[in-house]
């Protein structure tokens, strides 16, 4: 993996929270590399700081102290519109709650991101069509996401994902509102398109299945990395992971 460019590179890493008096350490010096073309799946129990790391990688957080580099940059040195420029254009999102727009239908949902970035609505709809083909929802387009089942709805935000030929897809807790036939078809997904794209995946997920698919998988605990494996090493049971 070592022989792969870095794409993303957090360098002793804080995060602090004032809750009243209180000072709490969500983050506490986390340092690690993202290779390009990888998939990385961070692990660790709730309240760990998994979740805040996550949303360092993706420009949604602010480290209190260290830095995060994206593609060579210090990313929270550059002004806020490059930031927001680099999450329109190079960071794609899945959550787990899906955040569709509600009163849009799924070609309009995955359309909205090009829009945003100024293509025409012939063009954004045109190649909305084509990605949602390719996630196998060519035929429902005009379905709004209360007329779509929990693997669609993720389908759909998966397309969205895809919209801007992202460069890394952050994806949080994927499969986690999904049954197990539906979150194992959406897992394969993804690995899909890390392999047919070369898109870096990097997932926050408690499934042992992802864990089963991915190239390395880090376990945070107590806001620190706890350590970094790499997939060969790690035997996955039906019951629970441990070392190779």
């Amino acid at each position: 993996m070592s022989d792969r460019p870095v794409i993303a590179r957090a360098v002793n890493v804080t995060r602090r929270y004032q809750l009243g008096e209180e000072i709490v350490w969500a983050l506490n010096g986390i340092s690690l590399d993202i290779y390009q073309g990888e998939y990385l799946s961070i692990m660790g129990p709730s309240g760990s700081g998994k979740s805040t790391f996550f949303n360092m990688i993706g420009a949604l957080d602010v480290p209190t102290t260290g830095t995060i580099e994206f593609m060579g940059a210090d990313l929270f040195k550059l002004p806020e519109e490059q930031q927001a420029w680099i999450r329109c254009n190079k960071i794609g999102y899945i959550f787990q709650t899906f955040n569709l727009v509600m009163v849009m239908t799924a070609l309009e949902n995955v359309a909205l991101p090009m829009i945003l970035r100024n293509e025409s609505d012939e063009q954004a709809r045109d190649r909305a069509a084509k990605i949602l083909e390719q996630v196998g929802l060519g035929h429902r387009l005009d379905h709004l996401p209360d007329q779509l089942s929990g693997g669609q709805r993720q389908r759909v935000a998966i397309a969205r994902a895809l919209a801007n030929d992202p460069t890394v897809i952050l994806a949080d807790e994927p499969t986690g509102n999904l049954d197990t036939k539906t979150g194992a078809e959406i897992i394969e997904l993804l690995k899909g398109l890390q392999a047919d794209r070369g898109v870096t995946i990097i997932t926050a997920t408690h499934d042992a299945k992802m864990l089963a698919i991915s190239d390395r998988i880090a376990w945070i605990r107590d806001g620190k990395l706890d350590r970094l494996e790499e997939r060969s090493n790690v035997k996955i049971n039906v019951g629970g992971m441990k070392n190779a």
